[in-house]
């Protein structure tokens, strides 16, 4: 199988740019830089789908960081298991000859200049979705859970999620009503970035049709949205994510005309909210093949952890970021999602300082239990060859 991990698509071109010689005056597809002694000094022209890439969010780099996760399945093949270090440094030579420090200053400004154009610009259809009004979004069953007394809250909560997988929950959320505006709203964006003919940045490296919310205004909704509803959820469901503070929210769109499927993948997120807006569609269902740390990502799901889940309008699915999980393709008809990825910046900390997962990953747990019966067959067998 082969895995990968959503990141944002303003890597897309970057990476892209990079493997198409451009820059060395070569055309050969390659670019030549400064590289390690291991290395065939080259990158690769077709990137290893088989790999997956590190995490570079915690670095200090005037680039996005985003692109070395990009750019790394392109390294050279005995560069790929290098200390993360040594791969920085080396696609960090690489991308510094394509730029002056002027123009990497500019690259760090580019995302915020780029929303600030659009929301100076854009004239919102739907007022009302740029205001978190509960009783307008959520369905009654959703609203009673959490206007429930907080002594029973939790309780409340817990009975409206209905557990289908290892780490995977469904419920019943947001209102028909909502659903229309929001679908509304992305009609009427699609077609003022057609009449305005602004490129749009899409909001990960595994679809080709979406739509970045926070972009067009959405932020405090969705911000909101986090804070007073899926935090709690997480912290009854996924009580080792430490809080959740910063959210990365967008629409995805399947049909013929669209993605018409979505590969095998983990989230840049801890926590993933997926909810279904619409519209008439068949197939298109999400599969999961359980929970994975970044050594095991392309272990062999066992058979428990695999999961087959048909998408509702208004049914939320809400998971780890690193359940590993893809589309089905759609068969026919157009189906929207409007999904959060939720990220906690205390948990990427400690992650770096850990070397086993063994908490989540199936992998993890196989190997502790795997060792723990181990040593209590040499025990035994201490026992047994022990005089009496």
């Amino acid at each position: 199988m082969v895995f990968e991990r959503g990141n944002s698509s303003s890597t897309l071109k970057a990476s892209a740019d990079v493997t198409n010689g451009n820059g060395n005056g070569n055309g050969n597809g390659y670019v030549d830089g400064e590289a390690p002694a291991n290395t065939n000094h080259r990158l690769q022209l077709c990137p290893n789908q088989n790999h997956m890439s590190e995490n570079y969010d915690d670095l200090d780099t005037e680039f996005n960081p985003l692109i070395f996760s990009s750019l790394e399945r392109y390294l050279p093949p005995n560069l790929l298991d290098a200390p993360r270090e040594t791969k920085y440094e080396y696609m960090r030579g690489i991308l510094c000859g394509f730029s002056t420090e002027g123009e990497r200053n500019r690259q760090v400004q580019t995302h915020n200049e780029y929303r600030q154009k659009i929301i100076s610009n854009y004239r919102p259809l739907c007022r009302e979705l740029y205001t978190m009004n509960p009783s307008m979004f959520f369905v009654e069953s959703f609203l009673r859970a959490f206007n429930a007394n907080e002594k029973y809250r939790d309780e409340y909560i817990r009975d409206i999620l209905s557990k289908i997988a290892p780490g995977v929950y469904t419920f019943q959320m947001l209102h028909p009503s909502f659903c229309e505006m929001l679908l509304r709203e992305v009609k009427n964006i699609e077609e003022w970035l057609h009449e305005t003919k602004l490129m749009v940045m899409l909001p990960s490296t595994i679809t080709k049709s979406g739509l970045v919310l926070n972009d067009f205004g959405m932020k405090g909704t969705l911000d909101k949205l986090l804070e007073n509803f899926v935090c709690h959820i997480s912290r009854i469901l996924f009580p080792d994510v430490c809080s959740l503070d910063s959210q990365h929210g967008y629409v995805v769109q399947y049909g013929i005309d669209r993605d018409v499927e979505a590969g095998f993948h983990m989230d840049d997120s801890e926590v993933t909210l997926n909810v279904c807006l619409g519209k008439e569609f068949t197939g298109g269902e999400l599969f999961f093949g359980g929970m994975r740390c970044e050594q095991h990502v392309n272990s062999e799901p066992c058979p428990k952890e695999i999961c087959v889940y048909s998408h509702k309008p208004g049914h939320a699915i809400i998971h780890r970021g690193y359940n590993r999980h893809g589309a089905k393709a759609i068969t026919s008809g157009h189906r929207i999602n409007l999904v959060m990825w939720c990220r906690s910046s205390v948990s990427r900390e400690l992650k770096r300082h850990r070397n086993n997962f063994a908490n989540f990953c199936g992998k993890c747990q196989g190997e502790k239990e795997k060792k723990l019966q181990e040593m209590k067959r040499a025990l035994f067998a201490r026992e047994r060859g022990a005089p009496s």
